[in-house]
This record gives structure tokens, sequence and C-alpha cells, in this order.
């Protein structure tokens, strides 16, 4: 378990940009957000033969990371919407 948490550092330290700091926490919130988005949806892992975490059917089809950035972006927002929904509903 240790080793893997160290991989997971590793990779996290290899991606992040250096940005001087952010000015409030919901900066520093964001990117790590965005950057667990990133390793679970849409990084090649090396140790599953260079596919994703967790496949997601409609990202197949997208054949550019700015797209694929796009449609996992408004999954997500969808997914959002639908859980405030069942909150308000139920």
């Amino acid at each position: 378990c240790k080793q893997m948490i160290e991989r997971l550092n590793r990779t996290f330290k290899s991606t992040y940009r250096d940005s001087r700091g952010y000015d409030n926490y919901n900066g520093a919130n964001y990117n790590v957000a965005l950057w667990v988005a990133y390793y679970n949806f849409l990084y090649p892992h090396k140790h599953k033969h260079y596919q994703v975490l967790n496949k997601v059917d409609m990202l197949e089809g997208v054949d550019n990371m700015p797209g694929k950035w796009q449609l996992l972006i408004l999954l997500g927002q969808q997914t959002i919407l639908r859980l405030q929904q069942q909150q308000a509903s139920g």
C-alpha cells in the first residue's frame, strides 16, 4: 500500500506545474480536483497497459485531449445537477 501511495505522490509531483502558490484554498482545491479527474479518467497507466483507470464509454470516440476534457466536464456537470435534483426531491 505504501508503494502505491508513493507512486501516486510521484505522479502528482511530476505532472504538477509550479504555480507560485494559490491566493486561496479554492484555487488549490480546483487544481487537485482537475488532477484527480485527469489521473482517474484520462491518464494512461503503464501498469494497465497504457489504459485509463476508469473507462468512460463516451470518451472512447474522442480523438483529442481538449475534446475529452470538455466531455468529461460536461458529464461531471450533468452528474452534479442530477444529484442536486435528487436531493431536492428526496
